[in-house]
């Protein structure tokens, strides 16, 4: 079987492999993992014509650098707006190109976005953990963490002429306030720290991981009640400590908890949400349960549209070019 191959020259923190994620498992004590922005992560594989659910790696603010041993492969870069450097040039994320044998790619944050995703024209051979390939980043189960120094390979690689070159974004849902249904212990919050979660501005604090994401703002004090009973959460809840602070649960949350939890970030909105940064501000928009399940109906048939539109094979640089009319207004004398 041929392979690709590359060696790491440097890997920043929090850079793992990734699939959609182990569903299911909560009632173990497994989170579902998975990528933290699901659209950007379906995008690149869309791209490259690769199945929805196609091992792929997440990358970090820290960053990668890839030097390919072995080639060649074609890869699609989305996310947030990270900056590429590929044969001596910076480009934009959000692209297809193909990376030949003895050539570097280095992948590190740009002006917007907290997480990347390298998908490939092949399979990442990697561990699989439960059915998964995706990384459990309090446990590294599963694809597990990339280091400096390690070499990872790809299975069955191939070219994607077809494909190459800029990816369309998924720009229906970048925008507005982040959306929550209130609930469901708001009972247990002041009446003020109900008004001032959605009237107030938050920002995105340093703290902040796969597990979950603290904001700063407001404090949303609570009705004398420091803790509840320990009972399941998803990913979304917003959950209030002891000292009013609240923490939006991501993708490798814990499955109990027992601090009350004001309002859920809709399914639709919390992919946007984690590619904020430290220091980026936002602010929540109450909905209710009636308006989340249609506007995740609307945002999950735009996605699907979406996700066709970019997965068609556009024809290779040459039957691009004889496709387009180059001398379309050109006058004789």
């Amino acid at each position: 079987m041929y392979k690709v191959e590359f060696s790491i020259p440097f890997a920043g923190p929090l850079v793992t492999i990734q699939d959609m994620g182990r569903p299911g498992n909560m009632r173990y004590g497994v989170s579902a993992s998975g990528p933290m922005d699901r659209v950007s992560f379906e995008a690149a594989n869309a791209a490259l014509g690769n199945e929805k659910n196609q091992t792929a790696i997440e990358i970090s603010l820290g960053g990668l650098i890839l030097q390919c041993k072995e080639g060649p492969i074609s890869i699609a870069i989305t996310g947030g707006n990270f900056t590429i450097e590929y044969q001596d040039q910076k480009i934009s994320s959000w692209t297809v190109l193909t990376i030949q044998k003895g050539e570097r790619l280095s992948i590190r944050a740009g002006d917007a976005g907290s997480w990347a995703y390298l998908a490939f024209s092949g399979k990442i051979n990697a561990k699989n953990w439960l059915g998964s390939d995706a990384t459990h980043s309090t446990s590294g189960f599963g694809g597990g963490f990339l280091k400096s120094g390690q070499k990872i390979t790809i299975d069955n690689p191939s070219i994607k002429e077809n494909r190459i070159g800029a990816i369309l974004k998924p720009e229906f849902y970048l925008k507005g306030p982040i959306q929550a249904v209130l609930g469901p212990q708001e009972q247990h919050f002041m009446k003020p720290s109900v008004e001032r979660f959605t009237r107030d501005i938050f920002e995105v604090s340093k703290n902040y991981d796969r597990m979950g994401m603290q904001l700063k703002g407001p404090k949303l004090e609570l009705n004398n009640a420091l803790s509840i009973p320990s009972e399941p959460i998803i990913r979304g809840s917003v959950q209030v400590s002891g000292d009013c602070t609240p923490t939006v649960l991501l993708a490798d949350h814990q499955t109990t908890g027992g601090y009350p939890k004001i309002a859920t970030v809709i399914s639709s909105d919390i992919d946007r949400l984690s590619q904020l940064r430290a220091g980026d501000t936002f602010k929540f928009s109450l909905i209710s349960s009636s308006q989340a399940i249609n506007i995740t109906r609307k945002f999950l048939y735009k996605k699907e549209k979406y996700l066709q539109k970019i997965s068609v094979a556009r024809g290779t640089l040459e039957q691009r070019l004889m496709s387009e009319n180059l001398i379309g207004g050109y006058k004789y004398n």
